[in-house]
């Protein structure tokens, strides 16, 4: 932002670039340096969620779940989604991406490398969030929860599965991106009645019979098997 622009400059992001914070950052620095900016709206999830039958009035804060490691467990988005439960909101959980990783092992040795990329299913969300219950004992991320666990939104082979915590934790979506809903326990009839095909045991959805990209399994996921 140092520099003066003379050459008309495109900075492509995936979703909305005006649902992360960074962006909109970048927005009024290069506006207090005398740059035009605008703005071409994308497709993102904070909308295509509405696809799985709940209604988007009903959600509350947004929380991104991390990667747990062996020494990171962090837990504040517990709180948040403890707030929305307590407010008869969902909360949207967005999952974890790992993408060019630094390879410190590697770099000990003076080569520069990146680990393969991760992505967090929806199982490997569910484990963690149980993991915090059990530590915390709060009763926002219990077992028999309500969740609904969403894989490549708006993709031919997206597909959305609705059930407990406990159900979610099995089940397999598939390939990458995916995202998760923990509901609020006061569902609307409307909301249960849009997610009824989408219950776990019903089978999960896909809108179309092309092969979803393959699974990575919670193992895979784990430090140290990257």
């Amino acid at each position: 932002m140092g520099y003066e622009f003379s050459e008309e400059v495109a900075f492509l992001v995936v979703g909305d670039p005006l649902c992360a914070t960074t962006h909109t950052d970048m927005m009024i620095r290069a506006r207090d340096f005398g740059v035009e900016v605008k703005v071409i709206h994308n497709a993102s999830v904070m909308g295509a969620i509405a696809g799985c039958g709940l209604q988007l009035y009903s959600f509350g804060l947004t929380v991104s779940i991390p990667f747990f490691d062996e020494k990171w467990r962090p837990d504040s988005f517990y709180d948040k989604i403890g707030s929305n439960r307590v407010g008869k909101m969902h909360t949207l959980a967005l999952l974890d991406i790992k993408v060019k990783e630094p390879d410190y092992e590697a770099m000990m040795k003076g080569r520069t490398q990146f680990l393969p990329p991760r992505y967090m299913t929806v199982s490997t969300a569910v484990a963690q969030l149980l993991e915090i219950e059990g530590r915390r004992q709060e009763g926002h991320c219990l077992p028999s929860s309500l969740g609904v666990g969403m894989a490549r939104l708006g993709q031919p082979t997206q597909q959305i599965a609705f059930g407990t915590l406990e159900e979610l934790l099995e089940a397999d979506l598939g390939g990458p991106l995916h995202c998760l809903v923990l509901c609020t326990g006061d569902l609307h009839d409307l909301e249960m009645q849009f997610m009824a095909p989408f219950r776990v045991g019903n089978g999960a959805t896909t809108n179309d019979t092309t092969e979803p990209p393959p699974a990575v399994s919670a193992a895979e996921e784990q430090p140290g098997n990257v």
